[in-house]
């Protein structure tokens, strides 16, 4: 069962993903848009073992890939 961050850890995970990892959180949107069409878990695994990311890191990236695509379809 996965952990569930509140939202005051999920930015401060967002915050400090281009300080550890080099690269800014757009890049990192990006590639799990281009990436492979998985469910949650596996785009973690995939975002976890491709890119080599720590589990809280690759879980708020892609927990806010899903806001921001949840949101574009509200528009």
């Amino acid at each position: 069962m996965s952990q569930v961050f509140s939202e005051e850890t999920h930015r401060n995970l967002l915050a400090r993903i281009p300080q550890c990892t080099g690269r800014e959180v757009a890049d990192w949107l990006r590639t799990v848009e281009e990436g492979p069409a998985l469910c949650f878990e596996e785009r973690l695994s995939w975002l976890r073992h491709e890119h080599n990311l720590a589990y809280g890191h690759a879980k708020a990236i892609i927990h806010e890939y899903d806001l921001r695509r949840a949101a574009r379809k509200l528009l």
